[in-house]
C-alpha cells in the first residue's frame, strides 16, 4: 500500500530522528565525487541487496552483511560550465507494492531538490523474482525560471570497494582491437564502454558491465528495448574498482521540462558476469527482447570454405565435400568471394558462368552431398563504385557534415538501416538466396554489425538522426523474417567480426558463433558470456578451430556446449589463402582426419550445446583450473582448462548419491565420488574433460 506523502520537515524529521540539523535548501554548488560521510537516513532492501541513502540522496550499496561501496553521489548531471550537481536534499518518500510484466514487487519513491531550481526524482524497485537487482527510474525536472543547459549525467556510479585478490570485469563494449570481453581490473585499468561507434565500423554491443571480487560483485546496465547512446565506464581507482552508467548528450531543459534517464538496473551477484547476463536476458525478455525458437539445424557441426578465401574454386570446395560430409559435418558455409562487390551482390561469373542457374546447382550440389548449404552476406556494406551507389546514393547513411560513414575492412560505406528502400533491398536479397537459390541458412557477416552511427540523410526523413542506431534491430529481424517465412528451419546467423555482441539483435538471429576469436581464451568467455544472453542452451558455435590456440582446439568447443565448426582444406592447403596460414597448414592431414573425428563423434554423442549450461557454478577470472558445467542426458559434464595442472579440481552441482567419473576424451574411468560436492585429484595439460554418471543405488532395488 502506498504511504501518503508527508511534509518536506516532517519527513526529514522522521527520518533524522530527533535532534537532527539538517538545511532545508542547500545552495546549487558544483561537486567533486567524492564520499561525503554522512549518516544514512534511509534504507532500502529486498533481503540482498541493500541502498542506503543520506541527506544529500548519496547512496552506499551492500550485499547482505558485506559492504560493496562506500556512500558516494551515485547520480548526478553535469552542467555545460562543467559543474556537477551531485546534492539534492531528500524531501518525500514513500513505497508502494507494485505487480507487472515483471512479477511482484517493491517500489520505493524518492524525490530531492537542489537549491530550488532541480528536481531529483527516483524510483528504486525489488522485484521477488530477482533477488539482489534493483531497477532505477531517475528524472530531473527544471523547477527554475530559466532553462537549465546539461552537458550530460551519470548513474548508478560506484566503487566497488577494493580486496584481496583484486578484481574482474565483463564490459559489453565494441572496440577495434577486439579486445577480451571479460578482462583483469589492472592498475590504470580503464575503458568507457560507449555504445556507440568507437571507430568507424565497429559500435554498438550489450548495455551491461560488471565487476567483481572473489566473494561478491556489481553489474549495473540499462533495460530500455531499444539501444541507447550511452557509456558504461568501468575504470581501476585505488580503493576499487568503479563502475556505472553516463549520457553525454547534451540537453537544454525548459522550466517546467523533465530530462528521463534510460531504465536502469543495478545488482550485488556472486560468481562472475554469468549471473548478472543472465538475470539481464530474462527481464529483457519479458520486455520483447528475446532470442526465437531455436532450430534443430542450428546445432549441426560446421564446415566453411572460408578455408580457400576469397579466391576459392568451385571445384576446390567440391573436392573437399564428401569428406567433410564422411568425418561428420552437416553444415557448409560459402564465404567471402561469390560475388562481385559489396552492395551490388552480383555473382562472380569466373566462379559462376551462368549466373542463377549456376549458384542453384551449386547449393542443389551440397545438398546431394548429404550437407546444408549456407551463404555468407555482407548487409549494410556497399563499394564505391558500385551500381547500387550510382543510382540509389540516397541509401547512404551520412553524418552531420554530409559524409558517409565508412566500412573500413572492405573499403566500403554503411547503408542506413533505418531506411525503408534499404531495408527492401536486402530482403529482396534473402528472397534471391532462400528462396530462389535454395541456400537453407545465412552468414551475416562484418564488423559494422552492432552499430551505426546517427544518420543525417535529408533524403530518409528521420524524426531524429538517432533513429538509424535504434532501428538497426528492426533490419536485422526483418531479413531473419523474410527467411523463416520461406524456410522455417532456416539458420540465420550473426558474425559482427570480433566485435562485442549486439544484445538487441537477438531477436533477428538463431545462431551465433565466437566470431573470429584470437585465442582459446576468447571462445569459452565468449561462449559463457553468449550462453547467458541467449539461454543455457543456446546455439553457440566456437567458430573455426583454425583460430584455436594450437589450431586444433575443440576442447574449447566441446566443454562450454559450443558447436563445432572448422574451416580445412582437403587434399591440400589453398594455393591462395586470403588469411595467412597458422603453422602446420590448415590441410587436413591423416593425423588431424583422425582427430577431428573423435571430436564430432564425441560431440554428436553428447549434443551438449542443446543441454542445461551451469554458469553459475564457476567463476572465470578466480576460478584455478577454468572450470564450466553441462547438464546433459541425465549426466554432469565439466571441463577444465590450464596450461599445465596437477591438483584438485571441484566437482560443483551434482546432485546428492554416487557418480561414476570418466575422462570423457580418453574414456579412462576416474573411480567415483558423492554428491552434491566432490574433489578429483587430477593432473593434465590444456584440458580435463569429466563425465559424472549417477549410479543406481541397489540396495535400494
Amino acid at each position: 500500500m502506498s504511504q501518503p506523502m508527508m511534509s518536506r520537515r516532517a519527513t526529514i524529521a522522521r527520518l533524522m530522528g530527533a535532534g537532527a540539523m539538517l538545511s532545508i535548501t542547500p545552495p546549487l554548488r558544483a561537486a567533486a565525487r567524492v564520499a561525503t560521510g554522512d549518516a544514512p537516513i534511509l534504507r532500502l532492501s529486498d533481503g540482498v541487496l541493500t541502498i542506503e541513502f543520506d541527506s544529500a540522496l548519496h547512496s552506499r550499496l551492500s550485499r547482505g552483511a558485506t559492504a560493496l561501496t562506500a556512500m558516494e553521489p551515485g547520480e548526478a548531471i553535469r552542467l555545460d560550465d562543467q559543474g556537477i550537481v551531485d546534492r539534492f536534499l531528500l524531501i518525500d518518500q514513500r513505497r508502494e507494492a507494485v505487480s507487472g510484466p515483471h512479477g511482484r514487487g517493491q517500489v520505493h519513491h524518492l524525490r530531492g531538490t537542489a537549491g530550488g531550481n532541480i528536481e531529483k526524482r527516483i524510483a528504486v524497485t525489488f522485484l521477488d523474482l530477482y533477488p539482489g537487482l534493483a531497477l532505477l527510474d531517475i528524472a530531473y525536472r527544471n523547477t527554475g525560471t530559466a532553462p537549465l543547459a546539461i552537458a550530460g549525467w551519470h548513474a548508478a556510479t560506484h566503487d566497488l570497494l577494493a580486496h584481496p585478490g583484486g578484481a574482474w570485469s565483463f564490459s559489453g563494449a565494441s572496440y577495434a582491437d577486439r579486445r577480451d570481453w571479460v578482462q583483469p581490473v589492472t592498475p590504470g585499468f580503464g575503458q568507457r564502454n560507449f555504445m556507440g561507434m568507437n571507430a568507424a565500423d565497429y559500435g554498438g554491443g550489450t548495455p551491461v558491465a560488471a565487476v567483481w571480487r572473489r566473494d561478491v560483485g556489481l553489474a549495473v546496465g540499462h533495460i530500455d528495448i531499444v539501444p541507447r547512446l550511452v557509456s558504461l565506464p568501468v575504470s581501476g581507482q585505488p580503493g576499487g574498482t568503479r563502475i556505472g552508467i553516463a549520457g553525454d548528450e547534451p540537453v537544454l531543459l525548459a522550466p517546467g521540462a523533465t530530462l528521463s534517464l534510460p531504465p536502469i538496473f543495478v545488482m550485488a551477484h556472486e560468481g562472475d558476469h554469468f549471473r548478472p547476463l543472465d538475470a539481464y536476458r530474462r527481464i529483457m525478455a519479458t520486455r520483447g527482447i528475446a532470442a526465437p525458437p531455436i532450430p534443430e539445424t542450428s546445432y549441426a557441426p560446421v564446415w566453411c570454405a572460408w578455408g580457400y578465401g576469397r579466391q576459392f574454386t568451385v571445384d576446390e570446395i567440391f573436392t573437399a565435400l564428401p569428406k567433410a560430409r564422411d568425418i561428420g559435418l552437416e553444415w557448409a558455409v560459402l564465404d567471402d568471394g561469390w560475388q562481385t562487390s559489396e552492395g551490388d551482390w552480383k555473382l562472380n561469373r569466373a566462379k559462376f558462368p551462368r549466373g542463377d542457374a549456376d549458384m542453384k546447382a551449386f547449393a542443389d550440389r551440397i545438398k546431394a552431398a548429404g550437407m546444408r548449404p549456407r551463404l555468407w552476406l555482407a548487409p549494410l556494406a556497399a563499394d564505391p563504385g558500385t551500381d547500387l551507389l550510382r543510382d540509389h546514393s540516397d541509401m547512404l547513411l551520412l553524418d552531420r557534415n554530409g559524409a558517409a560513414q565508412n566500412v573500413s575492412f572492405w573499403d566500403a560505406f554503411t547503408l542506413c538501416p533505418a531506411c525503408s528502400p534499404v531495408v527492401d533491398y536486402f530482403r529482396g536479397q534473402v528472397r534471391r538466396i532462400i528462396g530462389e537459390w535454395g541456400y537453407e541458412g545465412l552468414k551475416l557477416d562484418g564488423q559494422h554489425l552492432n552499430g551505426v552511427a546517427p544518420c543525417y540523410n535529408p533524403a530518409h526523413n528521420h524524426a531524429r538522426p538517432e533513429e538509424s542506431y535504434e532501428k538497426l534491430q528492426d533490419f536485422w529481424k526483418a531479413l531473419y523474417d523474410e527467411a523463416i517465412a520461406i524456410n522455417p528451419n532456416a539458420v540465420i546467423e550473426i558474425c559482427p567480426c570480433g566485435d562485442a555482441f549486439a544484445f538487441h539483435n537477438i531477436p533477428g538471429m538463431n545462431h551465433t558463433p565466437a566470431s573470429d576469436p584470437t585465442s582459446s581464451w576468447q571462445i569459452r568467455s565468449k561462449g559463457k558470456t553468449f550462453k547467458a544472453m541467449m539461454g543455457p542452451s543456446a546455439p553457440f558455435a566456437g567458430d573455426h578451430v583454425e583460430l584455436s590456440d594450437r589450431h586444433d582446439d575443440f576442447a574449447s568447443h566441446y566443454g562450454i556446449g559450443a558447436i563445432l565448426s572448422t574451416k580445412f582444406t582437403w587434399p591440400r592447403d589453398p594455393a591462395h589463402s586470403t588469411d595467412p596460414l597458422p603453422p602446420g597448414g590448415i590441410a587436413l592431414t591423416a593425423q588431424k582426419e583422425a582427430l577431428w573425428r573423435k571430436w564430432i563423434a564425441l560431440y554428436r554423442a553428447n549434443m551438449l550445446p542443446k543441454g542445461d549450461y551451469l554458469g553459475g557454478l564457476y567463476d572465470i577470472g578466480f576460478d584455478k583450473p577454468e572450470g564450466h558445467a553441462i547438464r546433459a542426458g541425465g549426466k554432469i559434464h565439466y571441463a577444465f582448462y590450464a596450461d599445465k595442472w596437477s591438483g584438485p579440481v571441484q566437482l560443483r552441482g551434482l546432485p546428492a548419491g554416487r557418480h561414476r567419473l570418466t575422462d570423457s576424451f580418453t574414456g579412462r574411468p576416474l573411480g567415483t565420488v558423492s554428491g552434491p560436492a566432490a574433489t578429483l585429484q587430477a593432473s593434465f595439460e590444456h584440458f580435463l574433460l569429466v563425465e559424472a554418471a549417477p549410479l543406481q543405488d541397489k540396495t535400494k532395488a
